[in-house]
């Protein structure tokens, strides 16, 4: 089981930036964020392959950007322009099987972390 560990969410106002990172103990792999909001069901947010090719979900295009440092295994989403409807605790999840694929379904990812919480107060 690869180990997931997210940092870096916080309280932040309306039209601020953050940066969350994941560090993995797995091997590079693919990787993504989901975010989960109070009441919501978890929702993809961003994916990156290996090769550091991304997809988006069109409610997060243009606002946040997803990347990675192969070398010391670590994920980043950072965001910015932040809105309050981006309140939620975002996830980090791994592919074990898939390093090029661009999964965009909970089922696509087999390990997760515990999540970090960001707030966006307005």
């Amino acid at each position: 089981q690869v180990q997931l560990q997210e940092s870096g969410g916080e309280t932040v106002q309306v039209g601020g930036s953050l940066r969350l990172s994941c560090a993995a103990s797995g091997s590079p792999s693919s990787m993504a964020w989901f975010q989960e909001a109070p009441g919501k069901q978890r929702e993809w947010v961003a994916t990156i392959n290996v090769a550091g090719i991304t997809a988006y979900a069109s409610s997060v295009e243009g606002r946040f950007t997803v990347s990675r440092d192969n070398a010391k295994n670590t994920l980043y989403l950072e965001m910015s322009n932040l809105r309050a409807t981006d309140t939620a605790k975002y996830y980090c999840a791994y592919d074990r099987q898939r390093r090029w694929f661009l999964g965009r379904t909970e089922a696509d990812f087999a390990d997760w972390g515990q999540g970090t919480q960001v707030t966006v107060s307005s």
